[in-house]
């Protein structure tokens, strides 16, 4: 299959919004394909190629520019060959030679295509939702059958190839083993405790951690241990290896966090957690500085037995009785009033909030559905927009991504802290789009850059600390709420403001 049918599909997907559209264009494409051309078509429909993250920014990707052919060559397997070349190469002009040796091979399409899927913004509307149905589809199989397969294999395309290559029967092998991480549960969001009490009743509440989400798999004296992303971490993390250890069973998956506490018992920031997960650390030596501490809220397998399918009601009690010590504080209640106070009492703690759980609901790994739901308290802040990206798919036309600015009276000038482009609307998209293109001042292939004139109001949960950014930090999911056309820049919030919100000490940003 040539790379030219996987960039008509994806610009089909991307020209419409209708869901059902999409999965049509997905399923002709999907059945055409065989072998290992369904691992490489689902990766890069699904916006990211089978090598992960090879390494590629903005800044390379423009050193690695190169005429685009006249007619397609390229194959599926030839690309996917290529992206693994480009993920072992090391340093920046190599690495940027081997892209251009591959997008010389590319029609402009293939090129524009492969440009967002290196940089990580191809965003065409075939998230995993999506590629679920159109590979059932394709396959003429059930597609929460399907759904349920790529859940307990942790891995949507190997679950879609069974599909297509051998039908329903294949995926009778996809269930839930041990040393085989599950796709975790996610959550939706709720206003407050009361919104959530709405939404399902009486509800188990538990505090919602800021740390490192973890699957821990036992079987005897074994233990691995696995990141949200399905990622092996185990000799990173030896007190979650023992805690498992200590529990009164033969075999059992949990799911859980791990997060650094401070002496106090209040919570380090993310970031700080996430130190213990570098790729070159000495053990032993960062565990006496920063140890990691635990916390289980649900059980998937117990000696023997898989409790998916058990109400969250049973999971939670199988998990109490063997594991006590490290249980997530919990509450069980029905009354709007007390579930506020849990949340401020969660909050007050130093956590981000709380975990809003139906007691009846099965642990549906990897769905993002209405069982769980998740109540923080989100901050914002007044930030200047410097830049804007050009959007793509749906969004092809109008400037997008978003360059957030604190203003900086100390240094001058505005500290960069990130970028987004959730919460815009299509009127907000129309609006900004008109506005940025009155006031710029320069631009590049991606970017228009603008002065810094509009004001807006940015939601985030957290600030970290960015080798990204001069700044130093960066909001973490960074969400637009409204444009405050009411405050001029100077009105802004300032970057000591946000170093005090991040309790780092208030210096300048590093010039860049």
């Amino acid at each position: 299959m040539q790379l030219r049918g996987l960039v008509d599909a994806s610009a089909a997907i991307a020209a419409t919004n209708r869901r059902l559209v999409k999965i049509e264009v997905l399923s002709g494409f999907l059945a055409q394909l065989r072998g290992d051309e369904i691992d490489i078509a689902v990766a890069f429909l699904s916006g990211e190629p089978r090598q992960g993250k090879v390494g590629i920014g903005y800044k390379l990707m423009q050193q690695a520019t190169a005429p685009a052919a006249h007619a397609p060559s390229l194959t599926l397997l030839e690309t996917d060959a290529a992206l693994t070349s480009i993920a072992a190469t090391r340093g920046s002009l190599a690495k940027a030679g081997v892209v251009a040796a591959l997008l010389e091979k590319a029609t402009q399409a293939e090129q524009q295509f492969l440009i967002r899927l290196l940089t990580g913004e191809l965003r065409q509307g075939a998230l995993e939702g999506i590629m679920v149905e159109g590979v059932a589809s394709a396959a003429r199989i059930n597609a929460e059958r399907l759904r349920r397969a790529v859940m307990l294999a942790g891995n949507l395309a190997a679950a879609s190839r069974a599909a297509l290559e051998h039908g329903e029967a294949a995926l009778t092998a996809f269930d839930v083993q041990l040393f085989r991480p599950v796709q975790p549960m996610l959550a939706q969001s709720a206003e407050d405790a009361a919104h959530a009490l709405g939404e399902l009743g009486d509800a188990a509440f538990e505090y919602k951690l800021d740390g490192a989400r973890i699957q821990v798999h036992r079987d005897g004296d074994a233990v691995r241990v696995f990141t949200r992303a399905l990622n092996d971490v185990t000799l990173a993390v030896p007190e979650v290896v023992e805690a498992a250890l200590s529990l009164p069973v033969r075999n059992v998956i949990l799911d859980g966090e791990v997060l650094a506490l401070r002496q106090d018992r209040r919570p380090h920031p993310f970031q700080v957690t996430m130190r213990r997960f570098g790729r070159k650390l000495d053990v032993a030596l960062m565990r006496g500085s920063l140890p990691l501490t635990p916390f289980f809220f649900d059980a998937l397998y117990l000696d023997g037995g898989s409790l998916l399918d058990e109400p969250q009601s049973r999971r939670f009690q199988a998990l109490a009785d063997m594991a006590p010590e490290f249980l997530i504080p919990n509450l069980h209640t029905a009354d709007a009033e007390t579930a506020a106070m849990f949340v401020k009492q969660a909050i007050a703690a130093g956590h981000e909030g709380v975990m809003a759980k139906a007691l009846n609901a099965p642990y549906a790994a990897g769905a993002r559905g209405q069982s769980w739901l998740k109540i923080k308290q989100a901050r914002t802040l007044d930030l200047v927009i410097l830049a804007a990206e050009w959007g793509s798919g749906r969004r092809k036309g109008w400037l997008s991504n978003l360059h957030l600015g604190a203003r900086d009276p100390v240094n001058g000038g505005f500290a960069m802290l990130g970028k987004t482009f959730k919460g815009l609307t299509d009127e907000m998209l129309v609006w900004q789009t008109a506005e940025l293109l009155k006031h710029e001042v320069s631009r590049d292939s991606w970017t228009v850059y603008v002065e810094p004139r509009l004001v807006a109001e940015i939601a985030f949960n957290e600030i970290q600390t960015s080798p990204h950014y001069p700044s130093g930090l960066a909001l973490r999911f960074a969400r637009i709420k409204r444009y405050r056309s009411d405050k001029t820049p100077e009105q802004s919030d300032t970057f000591q403001t946000v170093q005090a919100l991040a309790g780092v000490a208030a210096t300048s940003p590093t010039p860049p």
